[in-house]
Formats: structure tokens, sequence, C-alpha cells
């Protein structure tokens, strides 16, 4: 039996909490795996002004999957630029570790059972961008997005190698091509060129404010959706909530060539208004987990883990408690 090495980060405010009820279940499956826990987040940067060191991301490098509670505290923008924390972490990890495909499953039976794939070290959150004249009023400021061919092509390419797994074969490119004519043209290019390739895949174009709509009135248009970085981040946002809720929504940030771990997070944020009164969801971690375990190839236990949490909403209690119940439903 393999043993998968696992890094922890279970962050801040809630994020230890539902990682704890997320590894209890991994545990119950009977998966194999160490673990090294890592003192990251919010807590951490206030505490000794660390964020991110280079010797952990170096140990990062030969770990097989990293999970991740949540991490970021508003207190943190009180002595620092707000988002220090989450952009000195979570997209370090993915623009360090090559981690381009940030997947989101959103599944509420019957009528929504979509995946949304989001490019991950592009688009505006590549840091294009800066200020001339700051602090006057005359200030401008700038912020580009950095697309490429490279980078936009393998994530529609796995794109549609995910929408050929699916019983449709459907795949929906969002954008914003009327307006973002040179970004947008790229990715209208680029997918129509792969595309070829997959003559089985009936294919859709949406903008991403025609693309909000739908994932409203009739989520049941989409079965794999592909769009950047900003659009992703938006699109599945309100994916989650729709969803259910984005306690239920779990994501992966995946490395599909494997030359470094892929790190596997909850939608969620760290909720410091609940935090350590055993009140939050760990459903969404729990899947997140199960996202893990697939991507490592422990395919029956992930599948364990999938069904038993189908039903989110019989699930009731505090977070200790939910992950009992899931456990005692493996």
């Amino acid at each position: 039996m393999s043993t998968h090495k696992i890094a922890v980060v279970g962050g801040d405010g809630i994020g230890p909490e539902v990682t704890a009820e997320a590894l209890k279940v991994v545990d119950a499956t009977g998966v194999a795996y160490e673990r090294i826990d890592y003192d990251l987040g919010a807590a951490r940067y206030l505490r000794d002004g660390v964020v991110l060191p280079d010797e952990t991301l170096g140990e990062w490098r030969s770990m097989d999957a990293i999970l991740l509670g949540a991490v970021g505290d508003p207190a943190v923008g009180v002595a620092a630029p707000a988002g220090l924390v989450e952009r000195g972490i979570l997209l370090k990890m993915r623009f360090e570790l090559d981690m381009y495909i940030n997947l989101r499953p959103f599944r509420l039976p019957p009528r929504i059972d979509c995946e949304v794939i989001r490019e991950n070290t592009e688009g505006s959150y590549a840091g294009e961008g800066g200020f001339l004249r700051k602090g006057t009023m005359q200030e401008i400021a700038t912020q580009g997005s950095v697309n490429t061919r490279f980078g936009a092509e393998r994530c529609i390419r796995y794109a549609f190698e995910k929408a050929m797994r699916t019983e449709r074969k459907s795949l929906h490119l969002i954008h914003k091509k009327n307006v973002l004519t040179f970004a947008g043209d790229l990715w209208q290019r680029t997918f129509d060129i792969v595309a070829a390739e997959y003559p089985e895949v009936t294919t859709g174009y949406d903008h991403i404010d025609a693309a909000c709509i739908h994932f409203v009135e009739r989520p049941e248009r989409y079965d794999v959706v592909v769009t950047d970085n900003l659009f992703g981040d938006i699109l599945t946002d309100l994916g989650g909530a729709v969803a259910g809720g984005v306690g239920y929504a779990a994501s992966a940030n995946l490395n599909p060539d494997r030359t470094g771990p892929s790190m596997f997070e909850p939608v969620h944020g760290t909720a410091p208004d609940i935090a350590g009164q055993n009140k939050a969801n760990p459903i969404a971690a729990i899947l997140s987990a199960a996202m893990m375990l697939d991507f490592l190839g422990e395919n029956a236990a992930a599948e364990r883990i999938q069904k038993a949490c189908e039903s989110p909403e019989r699930y009731e209690g505090s977070t200790t408690d939910i992950g009992d119940a899931v456990v005692a439903a493996l």
C-alpha cells in the first residue's frame, strides 16, 4: 500500500476545525498517508511576520498534495495591505507550483451538475500594473490581464478532456469577448482550434454576465465550463451559492502534469465570527478531501466520501457532529 505525503495547512478562523473533520473522514476510509502540518496563515503573520517561507515552498515540491482549510483575517488589513496573506500563500503556491487548473464541481440534483474549470495562473491575478502619482488627485492605477496562448490552451485542453467524460459531452467557454477584444479573441481562437480535435464535444459560448443569469435561472444549461482567472473566481462563488451555499462547495488547484503537488480547499473563507464555536459546516472541506483522494488515485475511497455527502442537507448539528455523521455513512 502506497503512502501519500500530504501537507496540511489548517490556517485561520474555521479552517482548522473543518480540516480536522475532513481528515477524520479520510482516516475512516483507511487510505494510508503521511501528514505534515504547517503553521501558516494570518495568525502566523500577525505573530512573527511570516507568510510563506521559501523553504516551506521547497518542501512542498516533494509532497503529493496540500490540504488547506482557509487563510485570512480582517486584522491583517489594519497593519498591512488587505489580502496580503491570501496573495502571499494562495497565489504564491498556485504560481510557483504551477497549479494552473482550478476545478470546482457543483451538484444539486436534479438541476445542477456542473464543473467549472478556471485558468489559475494568469489573467488579472498575474500582478501586472502599477501606480502613477499615487496619493495625489491625479493618481492613476492600472491593472493588466495577462493571457498567453500557452496558458489558455492547456486550460482549454483540460476542459475538453473533462467534457469527453461527461454524458452530454458539452463544453461552454465563458468570457466577455465583445468588450475584452484582445484577451477574448485569444481565448475564442484557442478554444476553436482545440475544439477541432474533439468533434464529439458540443461547444457553446456565453458572455460572463449572461452566464451569471443562466447559473441562477437555468443551471442545467451547463455541464463543463471553462473560463479565465477573474471570471472563474466570480462564477464559481455564484455556483456555490446556487448549489446550496459555499458550505458545500469544494475546490481543487491542480497541477495536472504532476511536476509538483496539487492543493485542495473549500471555497469558503475563514468566517472569524464563528471560529472556535464548533458551528462551521465541514462538508465543503470533506468534499475537497475527496477530490484530493481522487487525484491521488484513491478513487474508491473518494467515491465513498462523495456518496456519503450526496444529501448534505441531512447533516445537522455541530462541526464535529457532521464529521461523525459522514464517517458513519461511509
